[in-house]
């Protein structure tokens, strides 16, 4: 059995992101994949508008951010909250690849995450995505926020037992959807 492609990245440009933190961590338990773990700050774009894109059309780094998503077998994507939304760097590739392809996330199994400082986990942006993404093209598999990051993260995995089988849940899911 072939190796599956899986882009993985959070939604986020911080250098320190706690979401792709999360991301590598998830990354680390697929058992039969080849991930890219993609870092936002890699795809320079200038805010979207439509006056930019009838002007100049679409960027190369948005075209290359599509191709990526276009040659995976998966995706795995933490979502960070800025004031109880996306982050500006996510909304701006996701707007910009929205225009490429309204099926952004292209029909590709989704391992949908979020992850926060506080008790809520990233709750707010977690459920505009859940509404959002499926009519974008995500078949998410299964969807995670893990609560307090610093009390419940570690590299080598989540401290918190219960809230650990729930996160290994999500990716024995989303690996099982990776083999159909």
């Amino acid at each position: 059995m072939h190796k599956k492609k899986i882009i993985a990245f959070a939604g986020s440009n911080s250098k320190q992101s706690i979401n792709k933190k999360l991301v590598v961590l998830a990354s680390k338990q697929l058992s039969n994949a080849d991930v890219a773990v993609l870092d936002l700050n890699d795809f320079d774009l200038p805010l979207y508008g439509i006056d930019e894109e009838n002007e100049n059309g679409y960027p190369e780094a948005a075209q290359r951010f599509n191709e990526l998503l276009n040659n995976s077998d998966g995706i795995i994507l933490s979502l960070a909250e800025h004031n109880g939304a996306y982050s500006v760097a996510f909304k701006n590739i996701f707007d910009w690849v929205s225009r490429i392809d309204k099926l952004v996330w292209k029909n590709k199994p989704m391992l949908l995450m979020s992850t926060a400082p506080g008790g809520r986990g990233g709750a707010s942006v977690m459920e505009i995505a859940l509404g959002k993404f499926p009519r974008m093209g995500a078949d998410i598999i299964a969807n995670f926020s893990l609560p307090f990051f610093n009390d419940n993260y570690s590299e080598t995995g989540i401290t918190d037992k219960e809230i650990n089988i729930e996160f290994l849940k999500g990716i024995y899911n989303f690996e099982k959807a990776l083999q159909k």
